[in-house]
């Protein structure tokens, strides 16, 4: 049988990879897709650059839209990145009756509907395992293995740049900044590292797995996102003396109100698998109603870590190319007509614990005040941490841990606390989840 045609759209990091494995692990792909798998056609940026032996039969062309509508190819890859350009190949392959296959996190939690909208009406797959931690099968594991579960909630560190930097602040003492540079020096992280460091990138990923887990619409403009940079030395230590690390982590949970939809920092008790996952590598957390927690841990980007799923998706849409499109496995987990319309709930609606750091005035009465308010708003205190003063300070540090309580009153209490006359500056707030 002739074997599968494919054609890249882009050649980078990834894309070098994936034709890496593809050429090296011939023999045995073809075993388990029943025909080969050969990359014909490729767009890249700069075609004298140069390529591993692997690509050396491989047509290149700066022009994707050519790849795009090429005749002869059954696949097309999407590895450029992006929403716009994207977008609009990704669209053509569709209609060009093309099978795609995509890296791009971003443009399926912004455009991943449309998407698969077009590709249900071509009778086409977009498969995109790579979007969502990178080498780890999670996609596959919530849509496929855990497809007798009714999925409770998820819980991922699901980058790898945000994990290092707490890591490496954990472990070296080192303030955010310095362990930034360190990550920008070891390519880790991008010289504008915005969409790492400030949840962004996370926020796509768990977007997309909420869909998958509770077949609902993809909603990115619905997802609470808040950063690791004004994460101080001081937080992780303390976090450390109550029994916590801090992994900033995507949270998404089915309630009977609705889908929780949020990444930020979080406290994570230390002996929890999830919070002992250091340096770079991703963890997805998953709890099912028949089987319990699940931890799904590995490589969440890289050259080949990425390619494994890749071309894992290119081994599924080969063995289904002669699938009726109407069985083959839907997108987002479940029937396109049976996805429900349960909302995405705002962050002043979620239920969740708290650590709570200020600077108070080192007299009688303050730590009373602040009690009185929680009290008032019926937060209730779990653990309290008083430093001493350091060189006769006038102010000292105050650490909290609450029980849980909605956002909304948790607002309303720092509001009152840092109206305080005792209290400098705002208090800082990471929010604390038990994961059990």
């Amino acid at each position: 049988m002739k074997p599968v045609k494919i054609g890249l759209l882009g050649m980078g990091t990834v894309g070098g990879g994936t034709v890496t494995v593809l050429t090296r692990n011939n023999n045995e792909i073809t075993r388990r897709a029943g025909r080969g798998i050969l990359v014909a056609h490729a767009a890249v940026r700069d075609i004298n650059r140069a390529r591993p032996d692997s690509a050396t039969d491989v047509i290149l062309t700066t022009d994707p839209f050519e790849v795009v509508n090429n005749p002869e190819l059954d696949i097309i890859v999407e590895l450029i990145g992006g929403y716009d350009l994207a977008r609009e190949l990704v669209l053509k392959a569709i209609e060009n009756g093309k099978h795609v296959v995509t890296a791009n996190k971003a443009l399926i939690a912004v455009h991943g509907n449309e998407i698969f909208a077009a590709a249900q009406k071509r009778g086409v797959t977009v498969a995109f395992e790579a979007a969502v931690a990178g080498g780890i099968p999670i996609i596959k594991a919530v849509r496929e293995g855990l497809a007798g579960n009714s999925i409770e909630w998820m819980a991922g560190i699901i980058n790898g740049t945000g994990n290092f930097i707490l890591t490496e602040m954990r472990d070296k003492g080192s303030d955010f900044s310095d362990v930034l540079a360190e990550a920008q020096r070891l390519g880790y992280a991008e010289a504008d590292p915005e969409f790492d460091v400030e949840g962004i990138d996370a926020a796509h990923k768990l977007t997309i797995l909420a869909s998958i887990a509770f077949g609902v619409p993809l909603q990115f403009d619905k997802a609470y996102t808040e950063g690791i940079s004004k994460i101080t030395g001081d937080d992780v230590n303390y976090a450390e003396e109550l029994g916590y690390r801090i992994k900033h982590l995507g949270v998404t949970r089915r309630t009977e109100e609705g889908i929780e939809l949020r990444v930020h920092p979080t406290l994570i008790p230390e002996r929890r698998l999830i919070a002992n996952v250091d340096g770079v590598m991703n963890a997805v957390l998953v709890q099912g109603d028949a089987v319990g927690p699940t931890l799904h841990y590995g490589a969440g980007a890289g050259a080949e870590a990425t390619a494994s799923a890749v071309v894992a998706d290119l081994v599924d849409i080969v063995r289904a190319l002669t699938t009726d499109p109407e069985n083959r496995v839907p997108h987002l987990a479940f029937q396109p007509d049976a996805l429900s319309d349960l909302p995405i709930l705002p962050m002043e609606s979620i239920e969740t614990a708290y650590y709570l750091r200020m600077q108070a005035t080192d007299q009688p009465g303050v730590l009373a005040d602040i009690t009185r308010i929680l009290g008032d708003l019926e937060i209730s205190i779990e653990a309290i941490l008083q430093k001493e003063s350091a060189n006769n300070a006038l102010h000292v540090p105050i650490i909290l841990l609450t029980h849980r309580v909605r956002e909304k009153q948790m607002n309303d209490a720092l509001k009152q606390i840092e109206a305080l006359a005792s209290i400098r500056g705002n208090v800082t707030r990471i929010r604390l989840e038990q994961l059990s």
